[in-house]
């Protein structure tokens, strides 16, 4: 049997209709949506299925239903004897999907934690004051350094190093433009303001850091069973409060994610599964390490097919 990764998605990969195939064929995936839904006191299967976008966008709605998407495409894998994984990461709110399927966090936990995530990170920057933005065709260095060039007396930093040469920066709205300018001017292949509010990963993200970190100093975090690579500062922590600190620190912190990638490869794992919905991560990846084999395990038919091709490789 090989050893393989799981990866698990973030904010951004949510959409109205996600994983329907697989709900089709196996109950484990509503079942999920529904043990979600009694700890928010909503229908979160009904906001996936019939929408609409605006509100399953919500951030506070957003988080819970990609953690819940992204632990009940793992149970079905569980349900049809797929082999454990090697190492888990997760990009961003994926952290907490990766902590889920480790044992280090309660899914009914980690459902109220991400719910009340989306909740202090909205609540951290009033609506329109923050921006996040994609660049891509830049080195990270020259774009870290537009950002401090243009910053003035405001913020705006490197949020996700999402992939060579595909960063994503946050901060005050009018920063934002300032940089998206000035790389447009250094010959960025493209420079577009991303459809969200909330800039993650960055200085402003503080207010929610700090609501977290109290939150977090109550909730019961036990040892994984399986090394998780965080995005922080790309290591694998076994201990409750160095995982406590990484999930409060990724909040203002960039998202480290292809350092996180090549970290898996580096210890010989080639195999790597996107395990919730959507397909973001194969696409970053297959640009951060094109040796390695990408699968996303969103459709029933490549779920199962993977389970064959991991059990059966040497």
């Amino acid at each position: 049997m090989t050893d393989f990764a799981l990866l698990f998605p973030g904010q951004g990969s949510q959409s109205v209709g996600m994983l329907a195939g697989l709900a089709e064929r196996h109950d484990r995936i509503r079942s999920t949506f529904e043990e979600a839904s009694e700890v928010l006191g909503t229908d979160l299967w009904q906001r996936v299925t019939e929408g609409p976008d605006t509100e399953l966008n919500r951030t506070e709605v957003t988080q819970p239903a990609v953690l819940a998407g992204s632990v009940a495409v793992w149970r079905v894998w569980k349900d049809l004897g797929g082999p454990a994984p090697a190492r888990l990461a997760g990009h961003s709110l994926g952290e907490y999907s990766a902590l889920v399927v480790a044992g280090a966090l309660d899914f009914s936990t980690a459902v109220a934690l991400v719910a009340e995530r989306g909740r202090q990170m909205q609540a951290a920057v009033p609506e329109g004051v923050g921006a996040m933005a994609a660049i891509l065709g830049l080195e990270d260095e020259v774009v870290a350094a537009i950002c401090r060039e243009v910053a003035e007396d405001q913020v705006v930093v490197p949020a996700n190093h999402n992939s060579p040469g595909q960063i994503v920066i946050a901060g005050h709205a009018a920063a934002v433009e300032r940089a998206l300018h000035k790389c447009s001017e250094a010959g960025a292949r493209r420079a577009v303001k991303l459809p969200v509010s909330v800039p993650s990963h960055s200085p402003l993200m503080q207010p929610a850091a700090e609501a977290m970190r109290e939150i977090l100093a109550g909730t019961e975090i036990r040892e994984p069973s399986v090394p998780v690579v965080h995005n922080c500062d790309v290591a694998v922590h076994d201990d409750a409060q160095g995982i406590r600190e990484a999930l409060v620190a990724q909040l203002t912190a960039p998202v480290r994610w292809t350092e996180s990638v090549r970290a898996i490869c580096e210890t010989g794992i080639m195999d790597l599964a996107e395990c919730g919905p959507g397909k973001v991560l194969c696409g970053l990846g297959r640009r951060i390490e094109r040796q390695a084999r990408w699968v996303a395990l969103e459709s029933p038919e490549t779920l199962e097919e993977t389970i064959r091709s991991f059990e059966e490789s040497e």
